[in-house]
């Protein structure tokens, strides 16, 4: 059956600019045959008409009944100190300091595919850039909590930030405190920008079909302020294309800095395991590899739930796989340097730690994140597991496990035994340290599931410059 012809009868907020970027002939990368008010409509509707779904709903209960727990986690923490935490000498560093690389590496993903695949032109990306630029936000804020909760003090933060003060006593610019803080600030003020300023077309879009449709007035004063005076004219378009360019940009280097800074947390340190030069591109490609696996967890329901099948294509998870499979083996062959170093360097201290690690007290944690890092993602080398949704979706589960166990095992199992036994300890994490690290996830996802209902979980512009792209090749 022939494909509906192109719809043009849309407000001048929904016309495609007039000159597209360029894109990659091959395989569309939509299912189905769309036009421009089709597309609109799908994805509008999942904001403005959609009614609550029940699975919504009870996944939105839940979480924030772990909101909560997460907020009286963090209140007893004030009252009482870190000390209801496992914490104690030599382990200073616990559950804070994993959970704080954990969730900043997950964010790396949204930046890459919103930054880095639409300077390379990728349009496999348009479906998954959205949601994953969220995802970037709402992981980098929850990580940027776990070092001020890690303080002892967290209400003297502020000593951190570059204030003026007359005795220039702070900030301390030798401690990694202060860098980690430069690092979190500029991510988060780049993507914000970058996020905002895709989504001003779609907001101006939802604005005009908010002033259409009964009952909608409110939703259409929010999201006319929201966008910023957007008509769709060609001076618009233009000055957006050139600022989202840029800003990708600035957002490209970002991807490296910011896991590289948080790296240095530790490389910095004379510490056996956490004294190497490997750190740096090995933090960055472990922030890659866990940021896909979470972009897998949540475009595989959110395009069940939603019915996006169209959107979301097997072609884009399979993509997604590939760079997971990709970044998997920059992992494996972090962990190979990173014993092959210790052996060759002649260092006793750096050999103990790695002899520690295979069979040690935490060994068991070890050996857990190698099978879920290393040997599960080998399964993607089969075309069958990369287009099985399923499995896809318990394959990313896994990794996304596993990298947490890295993140706890590189910080906790350097500092119980370094250099004198008679210094040695164990950690052993609380009901506290679980609560406030179940809680930051139900944060994380409540958070999300607000997104996914006020805001175009797809970008409703970049769908129709690709449904014209499919239609008529540059």
């Amino acid at each position: 059956m022939p494909a509906p012809p192109l719809q043009s009868s849309q407000p001048a907020s929904e016309q495609p600019p007039a000159q597209h970027p360029p894109v990659s002939r091959g395989t569309p990368v939509l299912a189905g045959h769309w036009g421009y008010a089709s597309v609109s409509d799908k994805i509008s509707d999942l904001v403005l008409t959609r009614p609550v779904h029940w699975s919504w709903l009870a996944v939105f209960i839940v979480s924030f009944a772990g909101v909560l727990v997460f907020i009286g986690a963090v209140s007893w923490l004030f009252i009482k100190g870190v000390g209801i935490w496992g914490v104690d000498i030599p382990v200073a560093w616990g559950y804070a300091i994993g959970n704080f690389v954990w969730w900043i590496g997950i964010g790396h993903a949204g930046t890459f595919i919103s930054a880095i695949l639409l300077l390379l032109r990728q349009r496999w990306r348009t479906s998954v850039n959205r949601f994953a630029e969220a995802m970037t936000l709402f992981a980098a804020g929850i990580a940027g909590l776990f070092p001020i909760l890690h303080l002892g003090r967290p209400w003297f933060f502020y000593w951190i930030v570059p204030y003026p003060n007359v005795m220039n006593v702070w900030p301390q610019w030798r401690s990694p405190l202060v860098w980690d803080f430069f690092a979190i600030f500029t991510y988060l003020t780049v993507s914000l920008l970058f996020w905002y300023a895709g989504l001003l077309p779609d907001l101006a879009t939802l604005r005009d079909r908010a002033g259409v449709a009964p009952r909608q007035r409110g939703k259409q004063f929010i999201y006319g302020l929201l966008a910023l005076g957007w008509r769709g004219e060609a001076r618009h378009w233009a000055r957006y294309e050139i600022a989202y360019l840029l800003l990708a940009g600035l957002a490209t280097p970002l991807v490296v800095s910011v896991h590289t800074v948080v790296s240095l947390d530790f490389a910095i340190g004379n510490t056996p395991g956490y004294h190497s030069t490997i750190f740096p591109p090995y933090f960055v490609a472990g922030a890659l590899f866990s940021g896909f696996a979470m972009v897998l967890t949540l475009a595989i329901p959110l395009r069940r739930l939603f019915g996006l099948e169209d959107f979301i294509t097997g072609r884009h998870l399979a993509n997604a796989a590939k760079v997971l499979l990709a970044t998997g083996w920059l992992v494996a062959y972090g962990y190979a340097a990173e014993i092959f170093t210790a052996f060759y360097s002649g260092d006793q201290f750096e050999r103990y730690m790695t002899i520690n690690r295979w069979v040690g007290p935490y060994a068991p944690v070890y050996w857990s994140f190698m099978t879920c890092n290393v040997l599960v993602p080998q399964l993607l080398w089969w075309r069958r597991v990369r287009h099985s949704v399923p499995l896809l979706f318990l394959i990313s589960l896994v990794i996304n496990v596993g990298m947490w166990m890295e993140r706890f095992f590189i910080v906790v199992s350097s500092l119980h035994r370094d250099f004198m036994p008679s210094a040695w300890g164990m950690f052993y994490p609380t009901l506290w340290d679980w609560l406030t690290l179940f809680g930051s996830i139900a944060l994380f996802v409540w958070l999300f599931l607000l997104f996914i209902r006020v805001l175009p979980v797809i970008s409703i512009a970049e769908m129709r410059q690709l449904v014209r792209a499919t239609r008529e090749p540059a």
